[in-house]
């Protein structure tokens, strides 16, 4: 039996609560409402003098081609990396969880990749596709392709979607597996029983059981392909060639500490905030409706 627990006044629960509310505080809050503040500020080179400008940073933010440009590089970065991330690791997810030999060790081995800091993982690509040091980049040239991330931004693209992918198939993998097997084998063993291909019976039981998970990892994804890349992205290319794999997140860091220009940095901050707060948002409106919990 389920017991609950029934405080006489709010001074104990108020006490409980303390430390998360002190901790979303100061490690959000706080930092969002400073990066808010900066955005009306516009400091000189050394950080000697700070002038409050209002929405200048944002009107020469908008002007900026060079903002465009990492704008459609997000939007095309973060949607190959989510329908392949989310793609892939449902793929490995149904074949995992079939009743096969060494199931585990399969299992195991998919959760690895997981472990690897994003740096890591962009260097790791790098030795396999670098022009002059990767193995698979002289495959490659020796098929005839002119591969060389260096120089061509399609390729340079190619391969931040490939390595940040790779880096998120583990995370969506384990989700995607423990709803696999939260489902009541008897569902499934009554389509058998009615006939039901294996096709039918995934994308008729299967998938729709799985909508809650798809959507919690669709919005952890979105939220990943737009803050957690940056690692990846700086390892592997710097955002170049001629910033063709410059993201958002990136150009708040290039245009913050390489160009020292704060008050710029800050409003792309904002920006980028309200965009995923938006599409959050959006998911939640829209999409949620056709979640069957």
């Amino acid at each position: 039996m389920q017991k609950n627990a029934y405080f006489q006044g709010l001074t104990i629960p108020f006490l409980l609560l303390l430390p998360q509310l002190a901790i979303t505080v100061v490690f959000f809050y706080w930092p969002a409402s400073q990066a808010v503040w900066q955005s009306f500020l516009l400091e000189d080179a050394f950080g000697t003098s700070t002038e409050f400008v209002w929405f200048e940073n944002y009107q020469t933010l908008f002007a900026d081609p060079g903002y465009l440009k990492a704008f459609i590089n997000t939007v095309i970065f973060s949607t190959f990396v989510c329908v392949f991330s989310l793609s892939i690791a449902l793929l490995f997810a149904v074949m995992a969880d079939r009743q096969i030999r060494g199931a585990e060790v399969y299992k195991t081995l998919l959760i690895w990749p997981y472990a690897v800091a994003p740096a890591i993982a962009g260097v790791l690509w790098i030795f396999m596709f670098d022009p002059s040091l990767g193995m698979l980049a002289r495959g490659l040239q020796s098929l005839g392709i002119p591969w060389n991330p260096r120089l061509n931004g399609n390729h340079a693209m190619l391969l931040v979607i490939l390595a940040a992918t790779w880096k998120q198939i583990s995370y969506n993998f384990l989700f995607f597996l423990a709803g696999l097997q939260s489902i009541p084998k008897s569902v499934i063993e009554a389509a058998v029983i009615d006939g039901a291909r294996p096709m039918r019976r995934f994308w008729t039981i299967v998938f729709p059981l799985l909508s809650p998970t798809t959507f919690f990892l669709l919005v952890v994804n979105m939220v990943y392909v737009f803050f957690d890349t940056f690692g990846i992205i700086d390892t592997v290319t710097g955002g170049g060639p001629s910033g063709a794999t410059e993201t958002l997140v990136y150009k708040v860091f290039s245009d913050g500490k390489g160009g020292s220009n704060l008050g710029g940095s800050a409003a792309q901050s904002v920006v980028l905030l309200i965009m995923v707060i938006a599409m959050t948002a959006i998911q939640f409106r829209f999409i949620e409706r056709k979640v069957s919990y």
